[in-house]
């Protein structure tokens, strides 16, 4: 069940947009009632569609029609306007812990029913870090998009070798999945890293080349 606490926080999609995107969030503060309140507050000018408590509660705040004040700047597939684009998903969770069994699977029904709902495919579930790598880092490492890959809620790559490392042709495939051109090498790749390698750090390697060339591939954000 859903509960209803609107959010004074919204305006109208612009240019008729409807969503083909959901993003997803972290809240980094001290509870889900705070974040609920500061997702509320007209002084705060930010919402998003939907927060989701640590116990798997989930609190519906604007109307999915709605465009919800929740992205901020950045892009995705060439695309600005993520606002406009997109149905967001806030996930009380503070980035350093792992996000429970309740949550995630309140997650993955309510990302069920609106990619049912919108047609929204499972490339279209992306993390705030991946249109903002410059800014954000949420839902951060410790998020599971591997389980929600697996239930076909998110893509993950297929089989891979090593590629030779080579930044220009990382940022090439990078900008194919849907990362925004205007985006540093050293920000996209922790922003892929953070989603797709967790417990990786160092300098570009094969494994982020076979990676990142197989989600080009198989999910670019953008025509070939």
């Amino acid at each position: 069940m859903i509960g209803s606490h609107p959010s004074p926080n919204y305006s109208a999609r612009r240019d008729g947009l409807g969503p083909h995107l959901i993003v997803l969030h972290y809240t980094a503060m001290a509870s889900c009632d705070a974040a609920l309140a500061r997702l509320c507050a007209p002084e705060h000018e930010v919402s998003a569609h939907y927060l989701i408590s640590a116990t798997g509660a989930v609190h519906q705040m604007v109307d999915e029609g709605q465009r919800a004040w929740h992205a901020g700047a950045g892009s995705w597939g060439g695309l600005d306007d993520i606002n406009s684009r997109s149905i967001g998903v806030e996930l009380d969770n503070n980035g350093a812990v792992p996000f429970g069994a309740a949550q995630m699977d309140a997650l993955e029904i309510l990302l069920h029913t609106i990619m049912q709902r919108w047609a929204i495919p499972a490339a279209g579930i992306i993390a705030h870090s991946d249109i903002a790598p410059t800014r954000k880092a949420d839902p951060g490492r410790r998020f599971d998009w591997r389980r929600l890959a697996l239930s076909g809620l998110a893509v993950w790559p297929g089989a891979t070798g090593h590629v030779a490392p080579d930044t220009g042709a990382f940022l090439k495939a990078a900008q194919k999945f849907g990362y925004g051109a205007e985006f540093s090498f050293d920000a996209v790749h922790d922003a892929f890293r953070q989603r797709f390698r967790s417990h990786a750090f160092g300098p570009l390697d094969g494994i982020d080349m076979g990676m990142i060339s197989n989600l080009a591939l198989d999910h670019s954000a953008r025509p070939a």
